[in-house]
């Protein structure tokens, strides 16, 4: 093969790949015309997980997406379909999209989790965690992308430090505490591939479940044991979250 011809093949490749990228819904902000619906949890045995967005890497979002009415309005469909769903957090990839996205919010009035508390609405884009807590917080999760299961119970860490962009494009570093913590790391472990489904041994029905926390029959937010599951494990600080 000539060199002019080795050039040409490969050039060919990248473009095609190029297109190949482009042509995948998955990675844009397209919206779809009927609108977003929740995808759902897969057994671990099931072999459509490779084809399932919530089993694959989400992207970055590019420097040159950042402020741009395409981000943002598929930033408000996110929060619609979260207030929707009466969810107080939403990754992009139960919505379809390997995107590097994620919101949480508890409202004052949300009927699921009054007890812990409000957190205020908070958008994370290309989020890695800088610091964690040396306990952990025992919870029982339910999720958007697990309708119709039992809530699982897993650890997460008490409080996190984190760093992420804005929409805007601007860098943001916080921490989180408390209920805030807990619904970082859930919908972290989303973008980490996977749901709390795939973590935790012990599961309960939800009618039950309510019926033994309120009888103090089960733990609920206490400080949780090294032998239950943690959340997220795997996590490594400071690292993005297209290397897992």
């Amino acid at each position: 093969m000539s060199e002019k011809q080795y050039f040409s093949i490969t050039s060919l490749l990248i473009l095609l790949l190029g297109i190949s990228c482009q042509s995948d819904p998955s990675l844009s902000f397209e919206i779809p015309e009927e609108g977003f619906q929740v995808v759902q949890h897969l057994p671990k045995e099931s072999k459509e997980r490779q084809n399932n967005v919530l089993y694959l890497t989400p992207r970055p979002i590019k420097v040159k997406e950042f402020d741009s009415p395409e981000l943002n309005r598929f930033i408000d469909s996110m929060y619609a379909v979260m207030l929707r769903t009466a969810g107080v957090g939403i990754a992009a990839n139960q919505l379809g999209k390997r995107l590097q996205i994620f919101m949480i919010e508890a409202k004052v009035d949300n009927p699921r989790y009054q007890v812990l508390g409000p957190v205020e609405k908070q958008i994370f884009i290309n989020p890695i965690i800088t610091k964690v807590s040396e306990k952990r917080k025992n919870f029982w999760h339910g999720c958007l992308s697990a309708k119709g299961e039992k809530r699982g119970n897993v650890a997460t860490f008490e409080w996190i430090e984190y760093e992420c962009m804005n929409p805007d494009g601007s860098l943001r570093k916080g921490r989180l505490e408390g209920f805030g913590a807990v619904i970082f790391q859930h919908e972290y472990r989303h973008l980490m591939k996977g749901t709390y489904m795939d973590r935790a041994n012990h599961f309960e029905e939800r009618s039950a479940l309510n019926q033994k926390i309120d009888s103090g029959e089960l733990p609920f937010f206490e400080y949780a044991k090294d032998t239950l599951p943690l959340l997220i494990k795997g996590y490594e600080l400071g690292k993005k979250l297209e290397d897992y």
